[in-house]
């Protein structure tokens, strides 16, 4: 684990020497697509369930921290599209993982309510960093347009995606190479 975070931090180093311009520029058109600061962040479970605030660029149109809970009533525009189809949304997170929060490869970090609650084994999950991408992520990759299609996407979230994307998570933890790591990370850039 020694070399996962070493590696996390050169390579989030590195990158954030080539895309610091892009995600400056990112910010400064996300506050005028969405009318707000083009940073959103909010408090998620991280590693031993403490709270770390994660950044990400504004993407959605008048939604605050405090009213963000509903999945189905959001104001995603057409940029912010975009930029979350292609993960771009997701770039100041390099700045969680250079301040030791993340990782680019393990399970995404939930908000209150989740991660928190994990109970027994499934608990293995808060003893790694979480992270950009994983297997879960890949498998859920078009998480947003799955609870679109359902009726109620809050209920399909605690019933089905939450509780498979646990298994997947902690058979990642149990499971974990950093071979696996490099996989899911060229996975998730190349397709």
């Amino acid at each position: 684990m020694i070399f996962k975070n070493i590696f996390d931090y050169i390579l989030a180093l590195i990158l954030l020497i080539f895309l610091v311009g892009l995600i400056v520029l990112l910010i400064i058109i996300c506050s005028f697509d969405t009318k707000q600061f083009g940073i959103f962040e909010q408090n998620r479970v991280g590693k031993n369930a403490k709270l770390f605030k994660i950044y990400k660029l504004r993407t959605m149109k008048g939604v605050s921290k405090s009213n963000i809970t509903t999945l189905k009533d959001h104001n995603i525009t057409p940029l912010g599209k975009f930029l979350r189809k292609y993960k771009l949304d997701e770039l100041p997170q390099l700045f969680n993982i250079i301040k030791g929060e993340m990782s680019f490869v393990g399970p995404r970090p939930d908000v209150f309510g989740y991660a928190d609650k994990l109970i027994g084994e499934d608990r293995i999950i808060l003893n790694v960093k979480p992270g950009i991408t994983g297997p879960a992520q890949i498998k859920y990759k078009n998480e947003e347009q799955l609870l679109a299609e359902v009726e109620d996407p809050i209920l399909y979230n605690d019933k089905v995606l939450w509780k498979d994307k646990v298994l997947i998570n902690v058979q990642y933890v149990k499971e974990w190479t950093f071979k696996k790591d490099i996989i899911y990370l060229l996975h998730t850039v190349f397709k």
